[in-house]
């Protein structure tokens, strides 16, 4: 508290925040890296990945998410086709180098006035979950909203019971905020969800720490990680 800064009345006031506000929408355009292609999602990507959901025959991935599984091919596109006009949700197809859709992921709650964005509605397939393209997908869209349009804060939020998703936000460097009790209702039960974020001052640290993971120099022949992430 000691940089706390008070206003005429003595009263304690937030620090002045610098820069032009409002910050800039989210592009409708790719986001490359090395092990994953996160491209704008349109209905072209419905079939690809209404076959990789497919491998999850139980449904399992859906349970946490507010729809799904896709019922078939057409439930699928017409899924793709309301995704592909959304804005917020803006809705990205997480593809192989080849172009194979694995995944989708969005940014949401698009707030550029304040300078805050979140990432959610994530779904990754089976042969995505656990791998270095995941990782890098959820790095290039941190380093979309930080570097390139100057967010202030990047959240992420998810159905509190929903273990494997917290897992993976304090993995990637996400703080816990607290848990919204009865925030919404999700098909029919309800749902506590929990808050997480990262905000632009800790940016710096987690870039360099991904960018070390992500490194070449960090995978054996086989394509096997040799620090974990948290080390890097």
């Amino acid at each position: 508290m000691d940089d706390m800064k008070a206003n005429d009345h003595g009263q304690p006031v937030g620090q002045p925040v610098d820069g032009d506000f409002p910050r800039p929408l989210p592009p409708r355009s790719p986001n490359e890296g090395r092990f994953v292609r996160l491209e704008p999602l349109t209905v072209a990507h419905a079939a690809g990945l209404y076959e990789v959901f497919a491998e999850d025959a139980g449904g399992r991935g859906w349970t946490y998410l507010p729809r799904g599984p896709f019922a078939d091919l057409a439930d699928a596109e017409a899924w793709a086709a309301t995704a592909e006009q959304s804005l917020d949700p803006l809705y990205f197809a997480i593809c192989a180098p080849d172009g194979t859709p694995l995944g989708f992921c969005s940014y949401l709650r698009i707030d550029p006035a304040n300078g805050v964005i979140e990432v959610g509605f994530i779904h990754l397939s089976p042969r995505l979950q656990r791998t270095a393209a995941a990782t890098e997908a959820m790095y290039l869209m941190m380093a979309r909203a930080f570097d390139e349009l100057g967010y202030r804060r990047y959240e992420w939020k998810c159905d509190a019971l929903n273990m494997p998703s917290r897992r993976a936000a304090q993995r990637l460097g996400f703080s816990y905020e607290g848990t919204f009790r009865q925030a919404v209702i999700v098909k029919g039960r309800n749902r506590d969800t929990a808050w997480f974020s990262i905000i632009d001052g800790e940016w710096p640290a987690l870039r360099a720490r991904f960018q070390a993971w992500l490194d070449p120099s960090n995978f054996d022949a086989d394509g096997r990680q040799i620090r974990p992430l948290s080390e890097a």
